[in-house]
């Protein structure tokens, strides 16, 4: 599962890839320095899972991981072609969501684009270029769709769906943010739409909300845009956050407490991701090895025993299933247990984020 890191030229994603990433993609001063996509593998921060760890002191310590991908930077008219358009629109049909990074902090010392700090400006000029672009799909699909219908009056329920998206893009709109029922959202399935993926807001702001959520206007204003879409925007301050990436965790730890938060704003853009892409996920504990699994949510416990090995799904018996908070709870494995609140669930059962499992398979 991939997310990628889009935005204009010089608004911070590099910098928020190298902090996300560590894997040092060239941040320059200049437009389009990065040309081929960056691609990265991070870790998601789970408390639950160190808990498991300081409680086992396992030989192997396994998180859950998400892949980032940084894209070269989009200018105005990207869906004719311009600057890096036509690659910047490949790579970002890649990927399964977005990280829509703009910038909202002033210095002189970094140019932009189009010469004057403008967050909705600059939010709106990628949005309508990626708009422009679902637009020629939809266009071309709806032809296709009507000389099908001329064969079959089956597929006027498909052209339907298609013009109602259509009018939402003519609007300015993106096509997340158009209500489809489960039947319309099939008829999507070989159509994929840019404006159709999850997205995550990223607002590149000064060290002085390095904090705190920013009360400016520009800010509240892309927020409003967000909240409009159904899509959530985190504030990150990108600067701070690769040179907080660098520390050790003691120096690290130290450091958020100086700012007086718990928790860096890339550990929160990295968790908010994983939930974007509808991801959760299992734990599994013992001396040998503390690891989070990764699951799509509503998955069913038969699937989720063969992320560990397919023979577990396919001799499954059973799953014991522990809430990470009764074992918090109890302290211990036994104690839970003798509490009764260590349950066994059967195949129908639906796997629940942080649930602490032990699968019981014959083969």
């Amino acid at each position: 599962m991939k997310l990628g890191i889009v935005g204009l030229p010089n608004v911070g994603k590099s910098t928020l890839f190298n902090a996300l990433t560590n894997a040092g993609a060239e941040s320059a001063n200049y437009p389009f320095c990065t040309i081929e996509p960056n691609v990265g593998v991070v870790t998601v921060p789970d408390k639950r899972l160190d808990f498991l760890s300081d409680m086992h002191h396992p030989n192997k310590y396994t998180p859950a991981v998400i892949e980032f991908v940084d894209i070269a930077g989009l200018v105005k008219g990207a869906s004719k072609g311009e600057g890096l358009g036509n690659q910047f629109l490949a790579n970002i049909r890649e990927v399964d969501a977005i990280l829509h990074v703009v910038r909202c902090f002033e210095d002189d010392n970094i140019i932009h684009v189009d010469g004057k700090i403008n967050p909705m400006r600059d939010l709106e000029t990628i949005n309508m270029e990626l708009i422009f672009a679902d637009m020629e799909v939809l266009e071309r699909r709806m032809d296709r769709t009507r000389k099908a219908m001329k064969a079959d009056k089956k597929y006027g329920a498909e052209l339907a769906v298609f013009e109602k998206l259509m009018v939402a893009l003519e609007d300015g709109k993106c096509a997340r943010t158009v209500e489809l029922t489960e039947d319309e959202e099939a008829c999507l399935y070989d159509t994929p739409l840019l404006t159709r993926k999850p997205v995550i807001y990223v607002a590149n702001v000064s060290e002085d909300y390095a904090a705190q959520e920013p009360d400016t206007e520009a800010y509240l204003a892309l927020k409003a845009y967000a909240d409009s879409e159904h899509s959530e925007i985190i504030p990150i301050c990108c600067q701070i956050e690769a040179e907080i990436a660098q520390l050790d965790t003691e120096e690290k730890a130290m450091f958020l407490t100086d700012l007086g938060i718990d928790e860096s704003g890339l550990d929160r853009l990295i968790k908010a991701s994983y939930s974007l892409l509808g991801l959760i996920s299992f734990l599994t504990a013992g001396p040998d090895e503390c690891r989070a699994w990764t699951i799509r949510k509503g998955t069913k416990a038969p699937k989720a025993a063969g992320k560990i090995h397919s023979d577990i799904e396919r001799g499954f018996i059973r799953a014991e299933v522990l809430a990470f908070e009764d074992l918090v709870k109890y302290g211990s494995m036994n104690a839970a247990k003798e509490a009764g609140v260590l349950r066994s669930e059967g195949k129908e059962y639906i796997m629940q984020d942080g649930d602490i499992v032990f699968f019981r398979f014959n083969v």
